[in-house]
């Protein structure tokens, strides 16, 4: 845990009694401040006060001597309206931050020169912190990763030299951290997203741009150009002065990294070098894990790595849990676990990685359903059709793709692993990219992936990808 020293002595009222909210509450107090938790469900209030913290209805307290509202990333700071709580602290004068804003507070008052990392971006940030975070821990750095990734930054362990933190940050954290002011930060695409909660295009992606902005001043800003938003925002943070670090893999850059048939290069001052070749890894497959490993190389070489321990640290990344994770194979079968790919654009990503494709999808659909996905039929060999979106995917799928409606899991696993080895093809995959949310047969989309591994390592003669 890191104790929040910066409010010692202090009221500070919290907002959201989830993980990071109660961790929030646990430093703050660990740190010497008073702390009033609340939170809109009774459940969480009662797990607050069993906890040992005072509870109360942020409604009804007086604002007079609170110094500071601490609120979750879940309740909006500005659309579609601020929540009551912010409407509440701005009357009092109180002002509105997050727990990475009592991170970085830390930070700067007991190790200001630790190493900080965060990342953020439409796509690809949680792959990229695991990446990066497998690089540092391979390298011998002391790693703590956390923030949007899983576990709440409050509750790693503090910052000191020689102790690296690789944080996710969603648009939400960084709107709630004013002084973020990491020693990296990257930012790796943008897109339109989250509008709900930004008003426009145009405010998320400056709000996701703060973050780069916002390094230190020796610090260092790693931006992908592959997108208008980040390039504008990549020529002004370098117009302000601060050092910028160009990624692509869609052209090669006359300063910066890119990507060029499956090598990582560097260009700086008309001449090129490989610091990494990314081809046969299995675990960065495709061309957004091809932006996702330049960024987090670019990353790994401003700490400090060796090009060596870099493409050695590239090689064992074994990949992130439930997104393009390989869990078997049986003879030439591959099977891929892709919950993850919640929506049309992330099963996009996925269905770009591979040939051919013995499709797993459904559940409780999204706006939009598979309709994106059209110039990706032509990989499917046959789509196997799960949960509530069955009958509406094979209604757009058509005549276009063969399909069955499996209905379960169980059945489409082993279906589909039937299939594929019957195919004859050379390199088959089985792959789960439900394209859906979890919600109808399956609580979240972990016990779905976790569902899927275990069904296809009880297939017999099926072995674990080394």
């Amino acid at each position: 845990m890191i104790p929040v020293t910066s409010f010692a002595g202090k009221t500070v009222a919290v907002f959201g009694l989830g993980g990071s909210g109660l961790a929030s509450c646990h430093a703050l107090k660990a740190g010497g401040a008073e702390v009033i938790a609340g939170d809109d469900s009774a459940d969480n209030v009662a797990r607050a006060a069993q906890a040992g913290f005072m509870t109360a209805d942020l409604r009804k307290v007086s604002w007079a001597n609170v110094a500071a509202l601490v609120l979750t990333p879940g309740a909006p700071l500005t659309h579609p309206a601020p929540h009551w709580s912010v409407l509440a602290a701005r009357e009092a004068g109180v002002e509105v931050i997050g727990d990475i804003e009592l991170f970085c507070r830390e930070r700067r008052r007991h190790a200001p020169d630790a190493p900080f990392v965060a990342i953020t971006g439409t796509n690809g940030k949680s792959t990229t912190t695991a990446l990066i975070a497998h690089l540092m821990r391979f390298a011998g750095y002391d790693t703590q990763m956390g923030g949007n990734i899983g576990t709440a930054i409050l509750s790693l362990e503090p910052p000191r030299m020689g102790r690296v933190h690789v944080i996710e940050m969603s648009s939400y954290q960084i709107d709630l951290c004013p002084s973020l002011d990491p020693s990296v930060g990257i930012l790796l695409n943008v897109s339109e997203d989250h509008i709900d909660r930004h008003g426009t295009v145009e405010h998320y992606a400056a709000v996701k741009e703060r973050l780069v902005a916002g390094v230190q001043p020796q610090g260092t800003a790693i931006v992908g150009v592959d997108d208008g938003w980040s390039r504008n925002s990549a020529d002004r943070i370098e117009q302000s002065g601060k050092r910028v670090v160009r990624i692509s893999v869609k052209n090669p850059l006359a300063d910066g990294i890119y990507v060029e048939r499956e090598a990582i290069l560097r260009a700086a001052g008309g001449a090129r070098s490989e610091i990494a070749r990314i081809g046969g890894i299995g675990s960065l497959r495709g061309l957004h894990n091809a932006q996702n490993a330049a960024c987090a190389a670019a990353c790994a070489l401003a700490l400090g790595v060796s090009t060596e321990v870099l493409q050695n640290g590239l090689r064992s990344f074994p990949g992130l849990a439930h997104r393009m994770e390989q869990v078997g194979r049986r003879g030439n079968v591959l099977f891929v676990n892709d919950s993850k790919g919640t929506n049309a654009d992330a099963a996009a990503h996925a269905l770009s990685s591979f040939a051919d494709i013995f499709w797993i999808a459904g559940g409780k659909p999204k706006l939009g359903g598979i309709t994106g996905l059209a110039e990706f039929f032509p990989r499917i060999r046959k789509a196997y059709l799960i949960g509530e979106a069955a009958q509406e995917f094979a209604g757009t799928l058509g005549e276009r793709v063969p399909h069955e409606i499996s209905e379960t899991l169980d059945v489409a696993v082993a279906n589909a692993a039937r299939d594929a080895e019957a195919s004859g093809l050379a390199d088959p995959v089985v792959l789960l990219s439900p394209a859906c949310a979890s919600f109808d047969q399956y609580r979240n989309f972990e016990i779905r992936g976790a569902a899927f591994r275990d069904l296809v390592t009880a297939l017999p003669g099926v072995k674990p990808v080394v």
